[in-house]
C-alpha cells in the first residue's frame, strides 16, 4: 500500500521535534556571540601549550536577543584546510551530523559578558589548523546562536596544533646508547671469534 506524501512529511516533522537538535541547522543560527582567542605561538604543541578563549554577547544586536540562552559550549573546530579529503571531519549544515567541531573545550552557564577560559590542549588532539566556535543553547538543549574566532569563510585568525609524535628526548638518548652498545658488542664478538680461530690454528 502506498503511504501518502502528507503522512511522510508529518512523520518527519514529528521526528525532528522528538530529538534534541535533530533539525537545527547551522545556517539557521545568528552569530550573536563575539569570540576571540589568544595564543603565545601560531604553532601549538598538544599536551603542553594553551589557548585562552574569551566570548560574550555582541551588543550590536538588540537587548533581549539572548534572553533564551542558558548554556554555552566552547569547541575546537577544523579549518577547511584540515578538512580536505577527510570525510570524518566534514562540515554538514545539519548540526547533529556536522563534524567541524569535534573537540569540546568547556561547557558553562551562559553569561552575556566577562567570559574567559584557558585550555591546555589535550594530548589526543590531532595535527591540524583550527579555530574556536562557541554555541549558545536554550533550556531544551538546542543550539540557538553561535560565535567564532574566525570569519565566515573560516580563513582568518587560525592557529596550528602539532600532535604528540610519541617520541621523546629520553627515548632518543636510550635508542642511541643501545645502538652504540650493539656496535661495540658486535665488534667484540668478531674479535673474540678471530682470536679463537687464531688460537685453534696455532695448535
Amino acid at each position: 500500500m502506498e503511504i501518502p506524501t502528507g503522512f511522510l512529511v508529518v512523520s518527519l516533522l514529528l521526528s525532528c521535534f522528538a530529538a534534541t537538535s535533530y533539525c537545527v541547522t547551522f545556517t539557521s543560527l545568528k552569530e550573536t556571540l563575539s569570540v576571540t582567542t589568544t595564543t603565545k605561538n601560531q604553532v601549538l604543541k598538544a599536551g603542553d601549550e594553551q589557548i585562552t578563549v574569551t566570548w560574550g554577547f555582541n551588543k550590536t544586536y538588540p537587548a533581549g536577543t539572548d534572553s533564551d540562552y542558558k548554556t554555552v559550549k566552547v569547541k575546537l573546530c577544523f579549518a577547511p584546510i584540515s578538512q580536505k579529503d577527510r570525510k570524518w571531519r566534514k562540515t554538514v549544515d545539519l548540526l547533529k551530523k556536522d563534524k567541524t567541531c569535534l573537540q569540546k573545550i568547556t561547557a558553562e552557564p551562559y553569561r552575556a559578558s566577562n567570559n574567559s577560559f584557558t585550555w591546555t590542549i589535550e594530548k589526543d588532539v590531532p595535527t591540524g589548523t583550527y579555530f574556536v566556535r562557541v554555541y549558545a543553547f536554550n533550556a531544551l538543549g538546542e543550539e540557538v546562536a553561535y560565535g567564532q574566532s574566525t570569519n565566515a569563510k573560516k580563513a582568518t585568525n587560525l592557529f596550528e596544533i602539532q600532535a604528540i609524535t610519541g617520541r621523546s628526548v629520553s627515548l632518543d638518548i636510550a635508542s642511541i646508547c643501545f645502538s652504540a652498545f650493539s656496535v661495540v658488542a658486535l665488534a667484540g664478538f668478531f674479535y673474540m671469534e678471530k682470536r679463537s680461530a687464531k688460537s685453534s690454528a696455532q695448535k
